[in-house]
């Protein structure tokens, strides 16, 4: 009977740790990796003075610029039903360059975000921040160049905000007709409200080239516990010291 209730313990224990962890590592990110889409032939994200009845909604985000979501189908095919396709190994049916492209690390959609023609931001508004809490922000990104065009695109990089606090991902350096390959980001945003602003802004050169910037699996969590999880993990690892105090007495005796 004690063994059982030792046993309930510890997995009483364990649970609560477990809980404390999760409840540290909430996205608080609404479709972070782009897979929620609505309407559209054409992969164009809708948008104000853009939008036509064949564009794509994009599901908890908004967009202001040339946006698109594309997926591991169409992001090279240039025979898919989309107003964009990106060089890569199945472009012009197989005659495209060897260049790698392909579906993100999380595999599925990705969003494609060009500054060039007529530049604008793909935005969500996060809910649920602690004002004066850290916040980690995460996600997969790359470059790319539209089918058709060619030209070294030496500078593509992510303008990130959270509010009114602003950073930038690393510049990565693209070959004519090439891709980059995946890379990943993690920055660390400092909340001053409980609902912010999260905005993300392709950014390139040289005009004329259009360096489309891609990014999947976004992901906002908060760096440090909050304190009520705090509370769960130190009560759990107490819970687990006092079952080890008595079993070392029992054995003792």
């Amino acid at each position: 009977m004690r063994k059982t209730l030792n046993l309930l313990a510890l997995a009483a224990a364990a649970t609560v740790c477990a809980a404390g962890a999760q409840a540290a590592s909430v996205n608080l990110v609404k479709n972070g990796d782009f897979e929620l889409t609505s309407n559209g032939t054409s992969k164009q994200l809708n948008e104000g003075n853009y939008a036509r009845d064949d564009r794509t909604y994009l599901t908890d985000w908004s967009s202001k610029g040339y946006n698109f979501v594309l997926n591991g189908n169409n992001i090279d095919d240039t025979n898919a039903k989309t107003a964009l396709a990106l060089w890569g190994p199945n472009s012009y049916s197989g005659r495209g360059p060897q260049n790698g492209l392909g579906v993100s690390p999380t595999g599925g959609n990705v969003l494609a975000a060009d500054w060039d023609y007529f530049p604008g931001p793909v935005t969500q508004l996060v809910s649920g921040l602690v004002a004066g809490q850290a916040y980690t922000l995460s996600f997969s990104y790359g470059a790319g160049q539209q089918v058709g065009f060619r030209g070294d695109n030496l500078v593509n990089y992510w303008d990130v905000s959270l509010g009114s606090s602003k950073q930038q991902t690393a510049s990565l350096a693209n070959a004519s007709q090439g891709f980059t390959g995946w890379h990943q980001a993690s920055m660390t945003f400092t909340a001053t409200n409980s609902s912010e602003l999260l905005s993300f802004m392709a950014k390139g050169s040289p005009t004329g080239a259009p360096p489309f910037m891609l990014l999947d699996g976004v992901s906002l969590v908060s760096a440090v516990p909050e304190p009520s999880t705090w509370g769960m993990l130190i009560g759990g690892l107490g819970l687990l010291g006092l079952l080890a105090r008595r079993r070392k007495a029992a054995v003792a005796a």
